[in-house]
Protein backbone atom coordinates (compact mmCIF):
# COMPACT_ATOMS: atom_id res chain seq x y z
CA UNK A 1 0.00 0.00 0.00
CA UNK A 2 1.47 3.31 -1.07
CA UNK A 3 -0.02 5.56 1.64
CA UNK A 4 0.18 3.25 4.62
CA UNK A 5 -1.32 4.63 7.83
CA UNK A 6 1.13 4.72 10.69
CA UNK A 7 -0.12 5.06 14.24
CA UNK A 8 2.67 7.06 15.89
CA UNK A 9 0.95 6.95 19.28
CA UNK A 10 1.31 3.17 19.31
CA UNK A 11 -1.40 0.56 19.52
CA UNK A 12 -2.12 -0.77 22.99
CA UNK A 13 -4.88 -3.09 24.08
CA UNK A 14 -7.38 -2.38 26.84
CA UNK A 15 -7.14 1.40 26.94
CA UNK A 16 -10.87 1.03 27.50
CA UNK A 17 -12.01 -2.06 29.37
CA UNK A 18 -14.25 -4.81 28.04
CA UNK A 19 -17.38 -3.53 29.80
CA UNK A 20 -17.06 -0.05 28.30
CA UNK A 21 -16.30 -1.51 24.85
CA UNK A 22 -19.36 -3.77 24.89
CA UNK A 23 -21.63 -1.08 26.33
CA UNK A 24 -20.66 1.41 23.62
CA UNK A 25 -21.22 -1.17 20.87
CA UNK A 26 -24.67 -1.93 22.29
CA UNK A 27 -25.42 1.80 22.43
CA UNK A 28 -24.37 2.23 18.79
CA UNK A 29 -26.55 -0.70 17.78
CA UNK A 30 -29.56 0.63 19.71
CA UNK A 31 -29.26 4.07 18.16
CA UNK A 32 -28.74 2.54 14.72
CA UNK A 33 -31.98 0.58 15.01
CA UNK A 34 -33.99 3.33 16.70
CA UNK A 35 -32.97 6.14 14.34
CA UNK A 36 -32.73 4.18 11.09
CA UNK A 37 -28.97 4.29 10.64
CA UNK A 38 -28.02 7.56 12.28
CA UNK A 39 -27.56 9.30 15.60
CA UNK A 40 -26.60 12.81 16.67
CA UNK A 41 -23.01 12.07 15.54
CA UNK A 42 -24.12 11.45 11.97
CA UNK A 43 -24.78 8.48 9.70
CA UNK A 44 -23.61 5.14 11.04
CA UNK A 45 -22.18 4.06 7.68
CA UNK A 46 -19.79 7.06 7.75
CA UNK A 47 -19.07 7.09 11.49
CA UNK A 48 -15.64 6.48 12.99
CA UNK A 49 -16.80 5.44 16.47
CA UNK A 50 -16.68 1.69 15.80
CA UNK A 51 -13.10 1.74 14.43
CA UNK A 52 -12.07 3.97 17.35
CA UNK A 53 -13.57 1.58 19.90
CA UNK A 54 -11.71 -1.35 18.30
CA UNK A 55 -8.47 0.64 18.35
CA UNK A 56 -8.84 1.57 22.03
CA UNK A 57 -9.99 -1.84 23.23
CA UNK A 58 -8.34 -4.39 20.98
CA UNK A 59 -5.31 -2.40 19.89
CA UNK A 60 -6.00 -2.85 16.18
CA UNK A 61 -6.12 -0.17 13.53
CA UNK A 62 -8.98 -0.66 11.08
CA UNK A 63 -7.65 1.15 8.03
CA UNK A 64 -9.34 -0.75 5.25
CA UNK A 65 -12.90 -0.04 4.07
CA UNK A 66 -13.64 -3.75 3.70
CA UNK A 67 -12.60 -4.49 7.29
CA UNK A 68 -14.60 -1.55 8.62
CA UNK A 69 -17.73 -2.61 6.71
CA UNK A 70 -17.35 -6.17 8.01
CA UNK A 71 -17.05 -5.00 11.63
CA UNK A 72 -19.96 -2.57 11.27
CA UNK A 73 -22.18 -5.25 9.72
CA UNK A 74 -21.40 -7.43 12.74
CA UNK A 75 -22.19 -4.63 15.22
CA UNK A 76 -25.32 -3.44 13.44
CA UNK A 77 -26.41 -6.98 12.53
CA UNK A 78 -26.95 -6.10 8.87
Amino acid sequence: MKNKIICKAGLRKNIINDDVFKRELVLCNMLYEKNKGKCCWGKCKDCGVIPLLYKLHRGILLDDDTKIKKIKSKVFKI
